[in-house]
Parts: structure tokens; sequence; C-alpha cells
């Protein structure tokens, strides 16, 4: 696996197509969270607010997003038609991505990790 220094180096290395998706999903991502910080962990661009609190990454069949267990057991029923596991989602690379769902399982996570500060 090749280390990324920042995320526009991540998303670069992908096939235009895929690039395009990506960078879609990292702007709908800081206009949902803008005060989260972005960086690269697990290899892969990931949203900070106290803590990580999204990552996503690319892949040749889907993109993936992983917002922890918590959100998958609380979403299980919108994610239905989805391939997930334990703390991971697969969104088909050749469908839109359901912004609608992600906005919720992101606003879910971030009330989350600002519990956490308290």
């Amino acid at each position: 696996m090749k280390k990324h220094n920042n995320i526009d180096e991540y998303i670069a290395g992908f096939p235009v197509e895929t690039q395009q998706i990506l960078n879609r999903l990292r702007e709908d991502l800081q206009q949902m969270v803008p005060n989260a910080k972005q960086k690269i962990s697990y290899a892969i661009p990931t949203f900070t607010l106290n803590g990580n609190l999204i990552h996503f990454a690319g892949y040749k069949n889907h993109i993936g997003l992983y917002p922890g267990s918590k959100a998958i057991e609380v979403f299980a029923d919108d994610l239905k038609g989805y391939q997930t596991s334990k703390g991971t989602i697969q969104f088909p690379i050749e469908k839109p991505l359901p912004m609608d769902l992600i906005k919720k399982i992101v606003d879910f996570c971030v009330v989350q990790n600002l519990a956490k500060k308290k």
C-alpha cells in the first residue's frame, strides 16, 4: 500500500471517474462538518472532530465509508441493499452516492464525537 502524505495525493492515485466521486464526497463532508480537520489516518482520508469522525476510501468497484460500528447498527435498515461489515459501508462505484443517507450518518457521528468531549 502506497503511503500518501495528504488527501489530495491519495485521491490523485485513482482513475479520473473515481477521483471525481472522491472529491465530491470530500467536498460534501466538508460542508456537512465545516469545523472538522482532514488528514490521512489508517492510510485513508479521515475527517476528525474530537477524534476520528469518519473515514472514506476508493476501491476498484466501490467507495468505502467508515463511520464505526455503532452507526452501522443504528442505520441498519437504511443500509439494506449495501454491503456492510462491522464498521464499513460499501457504495457501488457505478451508482450515485446516497448523500442524504451519508449526511444522516455523519450527523450521528458528530453527535457521538461531541458527546465524548463532555
